[in-house]
């Protein structure tokens, strides 16, 4: 036996053991169950394998058509904003309801523009919430912006020690309100220094705000004027000098996408953009549980009429193509918990297809190790001609898959956009599985013993 071939034996070891654990994270709820089982009959639980890997549970995110909620289209009035700044106003938009969102609680918000020619629509999605009313209201409220001037050292002291102790959690410790808020705030730019070129945030307060800020910027020369939003500190800009006039700058290490966004948020004391509900409905989960059960077992049904063509028609390397697509599927479902994606019943059926796909890459190379046999090549040879000739066509393929799923992600709305995520991924991991997972356990079985059944490895192919 080779030494390659060895190496090739523990590095599939290895990948079987690594998508096994793979597995336990994708479907934690059965070593669960085996460890209550084991805990309830021996009373071990702080020694041994047990301890190593206590239970864990990890669900995959549900999109709202599985998981049930809110979903919200509001129209947007861009009357009084000029045509070339709808674009950053609608982001501006959605950052705020966003963050509003995220307050409110919800796991996995989606807030997308949507646009229909001239017309701009803010879609949101509450996952997990029933209460349309509750969050139509949160949405709608204006966010809260407002300039804090620093505390004194003693102050900040005695609050951080109270805090230490559980009391005064609700207070800041280092800035105090100031009268200074964002209805004085007539509007903000990005701007860029004339001698560094680097972007700054330029403010522009009216005749109220104007005298507000220098008498603030007065108070603290040296000291850093806190900038909140919503009750979180966006800037904290240090005062060089007293600053009359209404308006000022924050420099800052902007990148200009930073220096952008910041803008938004500081023209979102009140929405950049009036908008109006067109559209509510809630989604009941009953639904959704009825969807996610039917993609699920269409999934094992796809994945077992994929086994059973593979085995009758390509013998033990159809075998080698199965243990391959269930470290496919750990992997996969592993990714989609990592990064993470939210899994709609789109999402689901572009993982659905991607595991046909993944074979796809092995029925190339198992036609192509075929034909080397039956040329007279032994089995090492035939198989590294397999998985060289098959190369370019699987590259091919899969390349214009992923360019399909890039446009669809791109140009979609949510629903298509989870289905072109998912079966990105799938495509792109399936190109390792064939080529790197179902070579190594092939050539895991390059030994004499199995070099005198030469039938097992294809149909049709004698010895």
């Amino acid at each position: 036996m080779s030494e390659q071939v060895i190496k090739k034996r523990y590095l599939s070891v290895f990948i079987i053991l690594a998508a096994f654990l793979l597995g336990l994270f994708d479907a934690p709820q059965y070593w669960n169950r085996s460890v209550d089982l084991v805990r309830a009959k021996t009373g071990i639980s702080d020694i041994g394998l047990l301890n190593i890997m206590p239970p864990v549970f990890q669900p995959f995110r549900l999109g709202l058509d599985l998981i049930g909620g809110t979903h919200l289209v509001y129209q947007a009035d861009l009357s009084s904003v000029s045509t070339p700044d709808w674009g950053d106003s609608m982001q501006a938009l959605r950052d705020v309801i966003e963050r509003r969102v995220n307050i409110f609680g919800v796991t996995e918000p989606v807030v997308q523009v949507e646009k229909r020619n001239e017309d701009y629509r803010l879609i949101v999605e509450l996952a997990g919430i029933r209460d349309i009313n509750e969050a139509i209201r949160l949405i709608g409220e204006t966010p809260f912006l407002e300039f804090r001037e620093p505390r004194p050292e003693e102050e900040t002291k005695s609050i951080l020690e109270s805090q230490e102790k559980g009391e005064m959690l609700d207070e800041d410790p280092y800035f105090f309100a100031s009268p200074l808020n964002g209805k004085y705030l007539r509007r903000s730019a990005v701007d860029f220094d004339s001698t560094t070129n680097k972007p700054v945030i330029s403010l522009q307060f009216n005749d109220e705000g104007t005298k507000l800020f220098e008498h603030i910027t007065e108070r603290n020369v040296g000291k850093p004027v806190g900038i909140y939003l919503d009750g979180y500190p966006i800037s904290a800009p240090v005062v060089r000098e007293k600053i009359s006039g209404g308006q000022a700058q924050i420099t800052g290490t902007f990148t200009p996408n930073e220096a952008k966004q910041l803008v938004g948020r500081l023209n979102s004391g009140a929405l950049p953009v009036p908008i109006r509900i067109i559209s509510q409905q809630s989604v009941e989960a009953s639904l959704g549980s009825v969807s996610l059960a039917r993609s699920v077992s269409a999934a094992l049904y796809g994945f077992v009429a994929v086994a059973v063509f593979m085995l009758f028609w390509y013998r033990l390397p159809g075998l080698i193509s199965i243990l391959a697509l269930l470290v496919y599927t750990s992997i996969v479902l592993a990714v989609f918990k990592f990064i993470p994606v939210t899994l709609t019943a789109a999402g689901i059926a572009g993982f659905i297809l991607s595991l046909g796909m993944a074979v796809d890459a092995n029925i190339l190379i198992f036609e192509r190790f075929k034909e080397e046999l039956r040329r007279g090549r032994n089995m090492e040879d035939a198989l590294k001609e397999g998985f060289s000739r098959a190369w370019t066509s699987i590259r091919d393929s899969n390349v214009s898959s992923i360019i399909t799923a890039l446009i669809l992600y791109w140009f979609g709305t949510s629903l298509v956009r989870g289905f072109a995520l998912t079966l990105g991924v799938g495509v792109l991991i399936s190109m390792f599985s064939a080529i790197t997972v179902s070579r190594t356990f092939l050539y895991a079985l390059l030994s004499p013993r199995f070099q005198r059944v030469r039938f097992l490895f294809l149909s049709g192919v004698s010895r």
